[in-house]
């Protein structure tokens, strides 16, 4: 259904195909009711691809991303509804209270009984809202049934025996240098909040633990890009040289290659690779943000090009860093909060998670 939030009064029932009168919501209303919709697509996501232990983009990659639009309370949303899941399940399957169509809506559901039993339930409207608010005693009830069933007094403490816990890490930020030195934004961004050079990443900037920085002018602006530190460190250790043909074989979204491009100065050529054509188009946006006009993006499988090809005979280097390799850095995916970690079957095969992009 096409929504255009700014003529929208009521939100839509959830699969509501009549047109009924629509009654006034306040902002806040309506922006809780899309944020949970945003939120249980990004979750449906992540539970499909761990639950065929399959790579998906990270979590933090799919709410950030240009479809979603409320991103920092679809991110609190999906990240604490992941947390408190296995007692969510649990709650649910005791309480009994779901129909056929609710069902099959499950990710929407854990996001509003998350709200209903851990969040602040507020601005609960739209028909799932609902009908799990004439739910909530039964939900409550179940819940209180297992924290005495496992023998704890809080939820804090029933979260502890699922061995689900926050990895707090630092923010960190890399300076885009076609844009900004790399001063000049720990000056800007000093005035707000603490901040350094990582030791490792000349061009990587470290900040706090739960810095958000998301809507700063300067990551807006292509100024600053909110990229991990393993993320940072794979241009670099490529080290192109600014008079080179580099191919990047895997690129989407495009941190990395804009990074290759920033250490190149602008100069050289940069081919990069991308076969998903939603990825492309991803990868298009990050490097027209960040201003770099050394790139050619090239939509297709990089294993079917042809090495004798002579518009290929001058590449000096290839980068290879495809999806797979962020997955020991399981801090940064957030992927301790899925349910294979707990299960401890957070391993996936180079082939599984290659054969998930396209």
């Amino acid at each position: 259904m096409g929504l255009k939030r700014g003529a929208e009064t009521r939100p839509p029932a959830d699969n509501e195909k009549s047109s009924k009168p629509r009654q006034k919501l306040s902002n806040a209303d309506r922006s809780a009711y899309f944020a949970r919709r945003e939120s249980a697509k990004v979750l449906r996501s992540v539970l499909q691809g761990d639950a065929r232990r399959q790579a998906v983009a990270s979590i933090k990659s799919l709410v950030f991303g240009p479809a979603v639009r409320n991103k920092k309370a679809t991110f609190a949303l999906v990240c604490q509804t992941l947390k408190h899941l296995p007692i969510i399940k649990e709650v649910l399957e005791t309480a009994d209270v779901l129909t056929g169509k609710w069902k099959r809506q499950l990710e929407l559901v854990y996001i509003i009984v998350y709200d209903i039993l851990f969040g602040q339930e507020n601005s609960l409207v739209g028909d799932a809202e609902k009908f799990l608010v004439l739910r909530k005693n039964a939900l409550q009830t179940s819940l209180a049934r297992l924290l005495v069933k496992k023998k704890v007094s809080s939820v804090d403490h029933l979260l502890a025996l699922y061995q689900i816990k926050d990895i707090p890490k630092p923010r960190y930020v890399r300076v885009n240098t076609l844009k900004l030195d790399v001063e000049s934004a720990i000056q800007e961004l000093s005035k707000c909040n603490e901040v350094h050079r990582d030791e490792l990443v000349p061009d990587l900037l470290v900040l706090p633990p739960g810095s958000d920085l998301h809507d700063h002018p300067l990551v807006t602006n292509g100024s600053l890009l909110l990229q991990g530190k393993a993320s940072s460190m794979v241009a670099l250790a490529l080290a192109p040289n600014p008079r080179w043909m580099v191919l990047d074989a895997c690129a989407a979204p495009g941190n990395k290659t804009v990074h290759m491009a920033a250490l190149m100065r602008g100069e050289g050529k940069i081919i990069a690779c991308e076969l998903n054509e939603g990825r492309a188009k991803r990868l298009e946006n990050t490097i027209k943000l960040s201003g770099a006009n050394n790139i050619e993006i090239l939509q297709g499988d990089f294993l079917s090009l042809d090495p004798s090809d002579l518009q290929y005979s001058k590449v000096r280097a290839i980068l290879l860093d495809p999806s797979c390799s962020g997955s020991g850095t399981v801090s940064d995916r957030l992927d301790h909060l899925l349910p294979s970690f707990a299960e401890g079957n957070n391993g996936s095969s180079f082939a599984d998670i290659q054969s998930s992009r396209s």
